[in-house]
């Protein structure tokens, strides 16, 4: 009887594999035409709202390898083939990628070195902005330069990239509200508090780490000035590189929601340059938005990452501040390293269609993620600037008080001679 039993399993256990041999090529198609499936309703959705990403470095890399000289640019071509870009780990841009990503809305960084601090960070400040503006102009039928949440969508619906202007690093307007002023009429749409120094008015995430001092404690009096004359423009609020200090007054003053152009989430990978739950708790408070980078030591807190290591970046946000405030701010051309699966601008369909693979994402919350969110908030920073418009609030004409620049500014002009 025992024997009997045995040779009827051994038979079924036979045959049921007989089955799954059988079968397997179809559980293989089955699992690519899911992936298929996905990939088309994330392409439905870029379709229907634009994709956004918070922060490309791209001009800082122009200025690096052609000198800010773009006859010898072409950023319509394949650089993954033209030299010095073809050999460059720190290269993942061009208008092909950029298509294939489907991206609709690109915040290119202005930035200007922490070593140009209180010498010539306006001047090359300028300079990034004045190569943004001309790499838009190139390429008309492709990019529109934007200024505006509607711009975004206009430009969207015209099958265009979008190109916003980020101006990266509060020491970028040389401690002057004029700066930020003029900045601003020539497109900038986000101040980055910080780099990776202090500002006379401001501590960055380094003084966050052990051992270190802070420098303020968090924004000084005129920084405040700065956040509040930022609302006044309809500029928006970018804490990525800040102390968590500076974080919390910053969403303190602001009248406005504040970003995170390109941080992840400190719980996950405890760098400085994350955002920690209790700021995150405050943001959905704010109204505001971080937006996930992909750089793997701001990920994985080590050298290799992979797009899972992201996903759960973008999840814990979501779990913690809600889905209405995490956004996609990658960094790309600004990092050497990439997560496997996110090679370049080319791979963000990938990122939703994984995204789509859990019950928890629905097409809807993809779409808040790819842009609706930073629209929202866009839209929001230009409500409170014209309801202070309609109020009358005048430009702020407050100097920072000379004691905190002390022995920093090498060539400040005094004023005349009385």
């Amino acid at each position: 009887m025992k024997s009997r039993e045995y040779h009827k399993s051994y038979s079924l256990c036979g045959f049921t594999w007989i089955i799954v041999l059988l079968y397997f090529p179809y559980l293989t198609l089955s699992t690519a035409n899911d992936f298929d499936y996905r990939m088309q309703r994330v392409k439905k959705v870029l379709t229907e709202v634009p994709l956004i990403d918070g922060h490309n470095d791209l001009p800082w890399n122009i200025r690096k390898f052609v000198k800010n000289q773009l006859r010898d640019f072409r950023f319509g071509a394949d650089l993954r083939e033209i030299s010095p870009w073809s050999s460059s780990a720190w290269s993942h841009t061009d208008l092909r990628r950029l298509k294939e990503g489907m991206v609709s809305a690109q915040f290119w960084s202005a930035y200007a070195p922490c070593s140009s601090q209180h010498l010539d960070a306006v001047q090359l400040t300028l300079e990034q902005i004045d190569l943004i503006r001309r790499l838009v102009s190139q390429y008309p039928k492709h990019m529109s330069l934007v200024t505006s949440a509607s711009g975004i969508e206009e430009t969207h619906k015209e099958g265009k990239i979008a190109s916003l202007i980020g101006v990266e690093g509060g020491h970028a307007i040389g401690t002057s509200l004029s700066v930020l002023r003029m900045f601003y009429q020539l497109g900038a749409r986000y101040l980055t508090l910080t780099h990776t120094c202090n500002t006379p008015w401001a501590d960055c995430c380094k003084v966050d780490e052990p051992g270190k001092v802070p420098h303020i404690g968090g924004l000084s009096h005129f920084g405040t000035l700065v956040v509040s004359e930022m609302n006044r423009l309809g500029m928006i609020v970018d804490l990525s590189h800040v102390s968590v200090p500076t974080m919390l007054d910053a969403i303190a003053s602001s009248k406005a929601p504040v970003i995170f152009s390109h941080s992840s989430a400190h719980a996950i990978c405890n760098s400085s340059r994350n955002v920690p739950d209790h700021v995150l708790k405050k943001i959905a408070i704010n109204g505001g938005l971080v937006m996930v980078a992909f750089y793997p030591h701001f990920v994985s807190c080590s050298e290799n990452a992979n797009l899972e290591d992201v996903i759960a970046h973008i999840n814990h946000i979501r779990d913690v501040a809600g889905i209405d405030h995490v956004g996609i701010g990658a960094g790309y051309d600004g990092v050497n390293l990439v997560p496997k699966g996110l090679e370049d601008v080319s791979k963000y369909p990938h990122l939703f269609a994984t995204l789509l693979k859990s019950e928890k994402w629905s097409e809807k919350d993809i779409g808040k993620l790819a842009g609706k969110n930073l629209i929202r908030v866009f839209k929001e920073v230009e409500t409170v600037r014209d309801e202070l418009e309609i109020k009358g609030v005048l430009p702020i004409d407050q100097s920072i008080p000379p004691q905190d620049i002390l022995g920093r500014s090498y060539c400040r002009y005094a004023g005349p001679r009385t």
